[in-house]
């Protein structure tokens, strides 16, 4: 039995109309990924599998630095104790050699006197390393071979503090330490500037001696494929800033706004507000510069994703000048205030630029509009003000009450009209 034929026309049905309409971008929801860089600059990569750990030995002095504190220190103290022990092994070779510890040999020469133990030896040889000198024990010149272990146990000594005491040092004055009052915005923005669609993030300097040739770098970081298929994890791109353009170093004596113009040799030039906001992207900020007081190069490192990436905000100004002295309120550093900016791509903009004309115009309508509802609320919160003390001033001026006789037809009674 053939199917009875619908009197709709196909093209006319639902499925013909729903093929007809234009079909809106989906976007999937975006996957979350670790970051590369975490928000205190920590690099978050984890070395696994690695055959080759004698390459770490051959720089001793570095892989010393690179330990944690507690290795460090635990390093510093067994260093020193072997070293007092290995020498005091020496010491009592010697005296035992030499025959000090016989106590028929008592009136006779030692080669150390008051070495009659391993304890002793001990003592001894933190003694000689340490050169405390209590003046109890001492060698003679009548034997060469506590000579030469004393010349050798100094000259070890000399070259374990000054590898261990130059670690202590460099862990102490490491450039990280300094980095710790670079501050980054906790969002980064997007906005018009300059008739230019930018992203911008705010940087600033909590101490007083400054950062000598500051440089500011951008990079985005994400997953991309060749056209030949081959996948890359992390692959970086160099973004430009307007300190880079002009090939100058910051000034950093107060908090500064990084802007990057998104033309198109920017890999945020096809993105839009709704497309930012599920891509995978990571934008790394790295902030290198000499500090001033110890001449030491420091280097401060933070990221921003996509959900930390505000598109239409503005940073608010924090920047006063009280009393001839300009001063910085850092509790609005991170702060920003919405403006009106297109949701469209900067690629889309420079292709039609009537998009940005209308924002702005828009914006200047709603500025105006909001100026004349502040003027006109301040206009009749002075009227309300004035009418009030008028109504109070002239509450003593009221006129008395006049009273009007009439009389009746009989001229006899009188009535009061007031």
């Amino acid at each position: 039995m053939l199917a009875r034929k619908s009197i709709i026309p196909e093209e006319f049905g639902l499925p013909g109309l729903a093929s007809r309409l234009p079909r809106k971008p989906v976007f999937r929801d975006r996957v979350n990924k670790a970051r590369f860089i975490a928000k205190n600059g920590s690099c978050n990569l984890a070395h696994k599998n690695i055959r080759e750990q004698g390459r770490f030995l051959q720089d001793v002095f570095t892989t010393l630095v690179d330990l944690k504190w507690r290795f460090t220190l635990v390093i510093f103290t067994t260093t020193f104790v072997s070293s007092w022990l290995l020498f005091a092994m020496s010491w009592w070779l010697v005296a035992f050699a030499h025959g000090d510890m016989d106590p028929a040999r008592k009136n006779e020469t030692h080669c150390v006197t008051d070495v009659e133990s391993f304890i002793s030896a001990f003592l001894f040889s933190i003694e000689v390393q340490v050169t405390i000198g209590f003046g109890g024990r001492m060698i003679t010149e009548h034997c060469l071979a506590a000579i030469t272990v004393l010349i050798l146990q100094n000259i070890v000594g000399l070259i374990i503090n000054a590898v261990m005491l130059g670690c202590i040092f460099m862990k102490t004055a490491q450039s990280n330490r300094r980095a710790e009052t670079l501050i980054f915005s906790r969002h980064a923005v997007i906005a018009v500037r300059n008739n230019r669609l930018c992203f911008m993030i705010r940087i600033g300097d909590l101490r007083k001696s400054m950062i000598i040739g500051a440089t500011v770098r951008l990079q985005v970081v994400r997953k991309t494929t060749t056209p030949e298929g081959e996948m890359i994890p992390i692959h970086q791109i160099d973004v430009q800033t307007e300190s880079a353009v002009a090939s100058n170093s910051l000034f950093l004596l107060a908090p500064l706004i990084i802007c990057h113009v998104i033309d198109k040799n920017s890999p945020l030039y096809d993105l839009s507000a709704m497309e930012l906001q599920c891509s995978d992207l990571e934008v790394i900020v790295i902030l290198e510069g000499v500090v001033e007081t110890t001449g030491i190069t420091t280097q401060a490192r933070t990221s921003y994703v996509s959900e930390e990436i505000q598109w239409g905000h503005r940073f608010v100004p924090i920047v006063t000048e009280e009393e001839g002295v300009y001063s910085v309120d850092y509790s609005k550093f991170g702060n920003t205030v919405k403006v009106s900016t297109p949701s469209c791509s900067a690629r889309e903009l420079d292709e039609k630029p009537y998009i940005l004309i209308q924002t702005l115009q828009k914006s200047e309508l709603s500025h105006q509009n909001s100026l004349r509802k502040r003027n006109s609320m301040r206009r009749n919160n002075s009227m309300r003000k004035g009418g009030g003390s008028l109504r109070r001033n002239n509450s003593g001026l009221v006129p008395p009450k006049v009273q009007f006789f009439t009389p009746t037809e009989g001229g006899q009674s009188l009535n009061a009209v007031t």
